[in-house]
């Protein structure tokens, strides 16, 4: 398998980079692609383009507010961005701690913090001696996740070349987020308002977004490219509700995407009694069997679940999707933005419309479409 990332790229200007969301959400444009039709909605009409039959799957993560800004007793500004829990290891104990925690952090100006603490109102961090381990400490009664509210600040995408506002801790959050765990937003979810959520059949995933997903492709041959780690979980009543709205079935987001896809390479390794406890494979997907379909993928997953008196699966994806031979069993509809040149997620969308994607980008790029996180949408069927 090799796949040329150079066929990726695209001229993307700095003045379509959308810096700011609207001031509505569901007022943004929305770009719909089916059978190579392409045409042009705004994303309130969303209604009338999908079936009534239509099960919209929503990845319902929290971002948290991940960057610390600290100081040394010179004075040395730094910068911590968390990543995600190293002891606790999970989202929900990690959250709780109560006096000190470890995390797995992306530290910034950190050739002039060697040793020592920083500090950030009576909150403590200090490296060990593992690479890119924060311990943090503190004192009195307060959570770290109650800290974090407090102290820390939404990391929005560095992209934007901006330094996050008030209103983003708004904006750039779902509204139906719940989960606390992703230093990124599901972006394909923030165009939804309760309002427009209310008409729809709707199923909810957890996939934690790291920040592996800003990392672009730097290797020439994007098979080269080494696929961060997510965790996420499903319920085992969100499983069935897939199974029952099988073929009908919109991610709301690549994310969602991942989990969904995710599902058939969990369902195989239940089937052959082999263990759900490593992360799905960056490859792993394109070795089941062409004939392994996506509705028996659910069934055996169901039948795992109730013969364990398992109420969900904590799981764990490095799925990469791309268009040298990947083969969807799950989604039928992908509701999501425009993407950045030489990226995993564009990857994702060429494998999506069968490599078709240039015409997509080159028509939202001619018709005004804003791009990324805070940018316009799309609704592209299976091809």
């Amino acid at each position: 398998m090799k796949i040329d990332i150079d066929q990726f790229d695209y001229d993307l200007p700095d003045s379509r980079i959308a810096k700011f969301p609207l001031p509505y959400r569901s007022d943004s444009k929305l770009l719909t692609y089916r059978d190579g039709t392409i045409g042009e909605a705004r994303f309130h009409d969303l209604p009338s383009l999908l079936s009534p039959d239509s099960l919209l799957v929503f990845n319902n993560t929290k971002v948290i507010r991940a960057r610390l800004v600290m100081h040394k007793p010179t004075g040395a500004r730094i910068e911590i961005f968390c990543l995600e829990p190293h002891a606790p290891a999970d989202y929900e104990r990690a959250f709780a701690a109560r006096g000190t925690c470890e995390w797995k952090c992306m530290v910034g100006n950190a050739k002039k913090w060697k040793e020592g603490a920083i500090e950030a109102a009576g909150l403590r961090a200090y490296r060990t001696e593992s690479e890119g381990i924060v311990r943090f400490e503190w004192d009195g009664d307060l959570t770290f996740g109650q800290l974090l509210e407090e102290l820390g600040r939404i990391p929005i995408p560095p992209y934007l070349n901006r330094e996050s506002e008030a209103s983003d801790n708004e904006r750039y959050q779902t509204v139906y987020a719940k989960w606390e765990g992703s230093v990124a937003a599901p972006t394909a979810g923030l165009h939804f308002t309760p309002e427009l959520l209310a008409g729809f059949e709707t199923e909810e995933v957890t996939l934690h977004v790291g920040a592996g997903t800003f990392l672009p492709v730097k290797e020439r041959d994007a098979a080269l490219h080494t696929m961060h780690t997510e965790h996420f979980e499903i319920t085992r009543s969100a499983i069935a509700h897939l199974l029952q709205r099988f073929g009908n079935i919109v991610a709301v987001g690549t994310t969602s995407v991942r989990t969904l896809e995710s599902l058939p390479v969990l369902a195989w390794r239940v089937k052959n009694s082999r263990s759900l406890d490593t992360p799905v494979g960056q490859w792993e997907a394109y070795d089941l069997p062409g004939d392994f379909t996506g509705r028996e993928a659910l069934q055996v997953l169901v039948d795992h679940m109730e013969e364990n008196h398992l109420d969900r699966i904590h799981a764990s994806t490095r799925i990469m999707i791309t268009p040298a031979g990947f083969r969807f069993r799950m989604v039928d509809a992908l509701i999501t933005n425009f993407h950045q040149p030489r990226s995993t997620l564009l990857l994702l969308v060429s494998a999506f419309v069968k490599g078709d994607w240039r015409r997509i980008y080159d028509y939202a790029l001619a018709n005004e479409f804003r791009f990324l996180s805070y940018g316009d949408s799309s609704l592209i069927f299976l091809t």
